[in-house]
């Protein structure tokens, strides 16, 4: 059988929990995942690519339940970036209904620049429903406790870098 890789992409501007989970449901079903720490130019991220990389790898490498898992960037197409490392899936997370529009319109676009790569959408736990990074940072900004909502690592590198 062949090695089923699949590619978990997001801007994680931070890692939350809910990525942390769609990461964990998605390897139970893969041999292999690349969480895909991708560039956005529609959003201006609170951390830079590089940082954005460097917590999500230790997120991952904290985690002692995340095996054959890897951090990777990307900065191109996603579904050129899943051809070149053997990956026949792209799974994301669809919270709520307000994605679906959004996510309808991208994995139409991606079957058309690549029709071998399927979009694998998982449903996050209740908990994680309405958690978006969005919301995590407008919470710590305002002095909120998001201890619930990210993993340590990432509390640790927010005070860091808002100077708390």
């Amino acid at each position: 059988m062949d090695n089923r890789i699949a590619v978990v992409p997001g801007t994680f501007d931070p890692i939350t929990n809910g990525h942390v989970d769609i990461i964990k449901r998605a390897q139970s079903i893969f041999d292999h995942v690349i969480v895909a720490v991708a560039t956005n130019s529609s959003k201006i991220p609170l951390f830079n690519f590089k940082e954005r990389l460097m917590i999500t790898r230790e997120v991952i490498n904290a985690n002692p339940c995340l095996k054959n898992v890897e951090v990777k960037g990307v900065n191109g197409l996603l579904v050129d970036f899943a051809k070149n490392h053997g990956a026949k899936v792209i799974v994301r997370g669809l919270r709520a209904v307000s994605d679906f529009e959004y996510e309808l319109q991208m994995a139409f676009m991606n079957r058309r620049l690549n029709k071998n790569v399927e979009i694998m959408y998982m449903m996050p736990y209740i908990k994680f429903s309405f958690l978006s990074s969005s919301i995590v940072k407008e919470i710590f900004y305002n002095k909120g406790d998001i201890s619930q909502f990210v993993p340590e690592i990432v509390i640790k590198h927010m005070k860091d870098k808002l100077k708390y």
